[in-house]
């Protein structure tokens, strides 16, 4: 199978130091010509990340569109591209929910979404949603089994400490069967290993992308869970000067640590150095455009 290449969208996380002065002032024309771009060259999918109520003196900054609707959005001008939440921070809503929207993006996209989904990191957002921070990891494997029950049974139930609910039917049903792909970001492998269809770590170098990688297929190995293929996401960054020859070297590094798909953060200056930036990287990868 080919190496897939996907990226973050511009414009819908604005990170004081990371994101381009740019992107403040741009907006839905700019998203739409990523993702149009995106898609032309050969990338495997988009994504947009969950924040709710950020802290005015959080460094994260305060601009982040909602996932669901921003994936929805590009949805509908694409045909290909796969959609990822990356990622959905499973503890600020009820399991349910989070089923209901992306079953529906799922259904409207033709089977293109991937739930990836964590269990969150600022407790400053914890606080204002009300939600105990001590508590998200073990909510959050609940509701990654909960979600995968509501998703593929139609007339579904589960019990457990922090959800339950019975005989219920989250419809329109996903159009991938029996559901569509869950990935799980953090740095918690046998989370991803033990729940998920694959994991995305963060801030992670390969030495160490390596042995978490063997972690998550252990955990799922122990699991019995082989249905379908476990996807390793390498975080691959990509400045201004690098060269082909760089980043092909970089790739090949991550695949031997075991990355199967990539996330490609690119640096940039304005959105048209980012789109030639995308272009020169789907040359040096050998990316093909969609049938």
């Amino acid at each position: 199978m080919a190496t897939r290449f996907g990226l973050s969208l511009p414009v819908v996380q604005q990170i004081p130091g990371r994101s381009g002065a740019w992107e403040a002032a741009a907006g839905a024309d700019a998203i739409l010509a990523t993702v149009v771009a995106a898609e032309r060259l050969g990338f495997s999918h988009v994504s947009a990340c969950d924040h709710v109520a950020i802290p005015q003196t959080a460094a994260a900054g305060t601009v982040w569109y909602d996932a669901a609707v921003t994936l929805a959005f590009v949805a509908s001008a694409t045909r290909h591209i796969r959609l990822l939440s990356h990622v959905v921070v499973l503890p600020y809503r009820h399991p349910l929910l989070i089923a209901k929207m992306f079953a529906t993006l799922d259904r409207l996209s033709n089977g293109r979404v991937i739930l990836g989904a964590g269990v969150g990191h600022l407790q400053s957002e914890f606080r204002a949603l009300a939600v105990r921070f001590e508590d998200r990891g073990a909510i959050g494997d609940e509701y990654l089994q909960a979600i995968q029950a509501a998703w593929e049974s139609a007339a579904a139930s589960f019990s457990g400490r922090f959800v339950a609910f019975h005989n219920v039917s989250v419809a329109p049903r996903p159009h991938q069967q029996p559901r569509p792909p869950i990935w799980v970001g953090g740095n918690s492998a046998r989370r991803a290993g033990r729940f998920g269809d694959g994991w995305i770590p963060w801030s992670i170098g390969p030495g160490e992308f390596a042995t978490l990688a063997a972690n998550a297929r252990q955990a799922r190995a122990a699991r019995g869970r082989r249905e379908v293929p476990f996807e390793c996401v390498a975080p691959l960054a990509v400045g201004l000067d690098d060269t082909a020859a760089e980043i092909s070297a970089r790739v090949a590094t991550w695949l031997e640590a075991g990355a199967t798909w990539f996330h490609v953060g690119s640096a940039h200056r304005s959105l048209e150095h980012l789109l030639e930036r995308m272009a020169a990287f789907a040359d040096a990868c050998r990316l093909e455009s969609p049938a």
